[in-house]
């Protein structure tokens, strides 16, 4: 099942820019499927206003018809706190900031589980949970 995964960052950055990133990345998309992370959606909703909303709803759509949803499972749910557990222990729990990693952990476990590369701005956090939980990711390079 291999594919992409975008993380909400670069949704976020799409979204400021007019959805450019968006349609560049659909386009290459066609030797790798393009994939939708539910807790990338849920960031989405979170943190759009109604404006933003309408387009989240779009990709919600798009990806549901074309069955590129990836939902997390309960072994990834186990497996993010056992990586959060490892990450509190070697960073400490306040630098790590546990809430805002358990997303990302998500991300990275259901990614991994699936053989999908992620594909994020975030190379801070990604950076440690990969510590932990081997997968494949990337930067993008806009």
């Amino acid at each position: 099942m291999a594919g992409i995964l975008l993380d909400a960052s670069i949704y976020i950055s799409s979204l400021r820019n007019g959805g450019s990133t968006i349609l560049r990345l659909r386009s290459l998309g066609s030797a790798q499927p393009l994939w939708l992370s539910a807790v990338v959606l849920e960031e989405l909703y979170a943190g759009t206003g109604r404006k933003g909303s309408k387009e989240v709803r779009r990709f919600q759509r798009d990806f549901t018809a074309v069955r590129r949803v990836l939902v997390p499972s309960l072994s990834d749910w186990a497996r993010t706190g056992e990586i959060l557990s490892f990450l509190a222990e070697k960073y400490g729990y306040e630098s790590i900031g546990r809430g805002r990693l358990t997303n990302d952990t998500l991300i990275a476990t259901s990614a991994a589980r699936n053989g999908i590369t992620l594909v994020t701005l975030n190379e801070r956090d990604f950076g440690k949970i990969e510590e932990f939980c081997p997968f494949q990711w990337q930067l993008w390079n806009p």
